[in-house]
């Protein structure tokens, strides 16, 4: 039987009718209004609802094509926040908890008016903790001693967390997998200490107390740790750095030995195949992988990234890249684990100039581009520290006495740079984020950089994005953390106040990651009032943010607020259109109001 749309609006006075006894057609046109208004509400409230409703409407439905809103922007936009020998937070140790809690207020509103959108925060320097943990023991750059709580008591990661989340920053805890001891470190170590409890499986290396990668009980002990975070805290990002096994160190021109031969020779006696670089390389891969399977089954949404070494394996190099091998040295298969897919985001420390040769800022860019075939998140690390000349914002957290606290954590390491003696007389960038180390032979300081060397590797980062300049055309960059949150905030050379200005102008949302998920959250309801809009979420999934478009004067101009704030401002605009963004970067379908002229 064929169907017949009705029009309900020539039913209306037929309805009206039926009380006085109307025909048998009245009643038919009657149920059918009944059933289009049911079976199609949206439908129907958009024909019968006037332009200058006050409820919000499907943007299509309230401009033309022509007037639609730009795409929003994407871009990671991140800084480190290093804890370890106070280089970024606290600025010394011992600090009361209030003033601790006013630094890292002050790193977090200078994150989000910079228009940063990400903080990785070093919560776990060496086997310790910036959080309240039963695993370790609390770590000593928060009250001078290992072991004691910060007082009056407070748990850091908790405060960060929710701050940056009220701000609409992601929070990204940074852990060093396998340090166990900072050579820094002043006070002894407390309970419950992994080289207290399993000496066994901590070794001790130069200065250093390192958590051997070839013992089962001290890998188990660092995912224990990070599930332990994952299901007690809410962050947004597991964070691991480049220490696998140690940068090496040297003595009487030597390359000191990490000691853990014995252990392999019993690996090869039981019929054992692997040289001991294999052996080494094996044990950090169990860690990364397992590691990815942890934090896919505690947390799904939680993404998990890794910030190795910038220099890629010599086998795989192009022409003329000279310098220290991770794969050879330090036993990361970072190239494999791309492969594989065992994280979400790369952050490479491309810590050189541009031009720097042997170390051309492009060349290596292009070089992760193209391993990374999986097309995950690349945002490459920049050593933003070695730009220096200009003097400290008041109220900023990092002071002179973590400046020169830092320069010795980024000075006093020695590690082989390769066997080539080119690579020994140039320095090497960090051996973590931002823990810089030097060369075999005398220490070299970093020249310091302009700001403009750091704009630049940022307008070379946007060139390249979108796999461009890539043969494959595969994962190219598509966002950025700087080494360290202390050069931003201390305005150095006047780069926070030209990225506020330039490239940081118009804020970005993170990148999507729809290989966890692409489902987009349900719209928000809109309410437009005299000078404001105010907005209901949908039902549903959580929003973490709303984007917001207003049309001043024909133009449009794009802002991101965290969920909590639920009124927009009009500021003289003529349409507002927000969307939902859930955690993972997903938006909803784009609402908008009018107001009319």
């Amino acid at each position: 039987m064929a169907r017949h749309p009705v029009r309900a609006e020539l039913c209306i006075p037929i309805v009206l009718s039926l009380s006085k006894g109307s025909s048998r057609t009245g009643l038919l046109c009657a149920l059918a209004f009944a059933a289009a208004a049911t079976l199609a509400p949206t439908a129907y409230a958009a024909q019968r609802t006037p332009a200058d409703t006050p409820r919000g409407r499907p943007v299509e439905a309230v401009l033309a094509p022509s007037e639609l809103p730009p795409p929003e922007p994407r871009q990671f936009r991140a800084a480190w926040v290093a804890t370890v020998a106070n280089i970024d937070w606290p600025s010394r140790p011992g600090l009361p908890a209030g003033d601790q809690q006013a630094e890292a207020s002050a790193i977090l509103d200078r994150a989000r008016s910079l228009g940063l959108n990400a903080l990785v925060l070093q919560i776990r320097p060496a086997g310790d903790a910036l959080y309240a943990s039963r695993l370790e023991p609390w770590s000593e750059y928060l009250s001078g001693t290992q072991g004691q709580a910060p007082q009056p008591w407070w748990d850091p990661l908790a405060f960060w967390v929710r701050e940056a989340h009220r701000r609409g920053l992601q929070l990204h805890a940074w852990f060093n997998p396998f340090r166990a001891r900072h050579h820094l470190a002043k006070s002894p170590l407390a309970p419950p200490h992994l080289a207290l409890r399993a000496p066994a499986s901590v070794k001790r290396y130069g200065d250093l107390l390192w958590m051997d990668p070839g013992d089962a009980v001290a890998r188990a002990h660092t995912l224990a740790v990070v599930e332990d975070v994952l299901r007690r805290y809410d962050i947004d990002g597991v964070h691991i750095d480049d220490y696998f096994y140690p940068y090496p160190l040297q003595q009487d021109g030597a390359e000191v030995a990490f000691p853990d031969a014995e252990a392999w020779r019993r690996y090869a006696a039981g019929g054992g195949t692997l040289t001991l670089a294999q052996w080494r390389r094996r044990h950090v891969d169990t860690l990364v992988q397992a590691l990815h399977q942890r934090v896919r089954r505690t947390k799904p949404t939680v993404l998990l990234g890794i910030s190795p070494f910038g220099l890629g394996r010599p086998d795989r190099r192009p022409a003329g890249i000279t310098g220290f091998s991770q794969y050879d040295k330090l036993y990361a298969d970072v190239e494999r684990w791309l492969e594989e897919g065992w994280l979400d985001y790369l952050a490479p420390q491309l810590y050189w100039p541009i031009a720097t040769e042997g170390r051309p800022f492009v060349p290596l860019l292009q070089y992760w581009m193209r391993a990374n075939v999986r097309q995950r998140h690349l945002w490459p690390g920049l050593f933003t520290s070695s730009v220096r000349g200009a003097p400290e914002a008041p109220g900023v957290a990092a002071s002179a006495a973590s400046a020169a606290s830092a320069a010795s954590a980024a000075s006093s390491v020695s590690v082989a740079a390769t066997a080539a003696s080119a690579a020994a007389s140039q320095a090497l960038p960090a051996s973590a984020p931002g823990e810089a180390a030097a060369p075999a032979g005398p220490v070299r300081i970093v020249q310091p950089w302009p700001a403009r060397e750091v704009l630049d590797q940022l307008a070379l980062l946007d060139r390249n994005a979108g796999g461009r300049g890539s043969t494959s055309g595969l994962g190219g960059p598509s966002g950025h953390i700087h080494f360290s949150i202390s050069a931003l905030m201390q305005d150095r050379d006047g780069l926070a106040t030209q990225l506020q200005r330039g490239a940081y102008a118009v804020p970005a949302l993170v990148p999507a990651t729809p290989w966890l998920d692409k489902r987009a959250p349900p719209p928000p309801v809109l309410l437009r009032r005299v000078d404001a809009v105010s907005i209901t979420p949908g039902r549903g999934e959580a929003a973490a943010q709303f984007a917001v478009w207003r049309r001043i004067d024909g133009r449009w101009r794009f802002a991101v607020q965290p969920a909590h704030e639920r009124s927009v401002a009009r500021e003289q605009a003529d349409v507002i259109v927000v969307a939902a963004v859930d955690r993972h970067g997903n938006v909803s379908h784009r609402q908008a109001v009018r107001w009319p002229r």
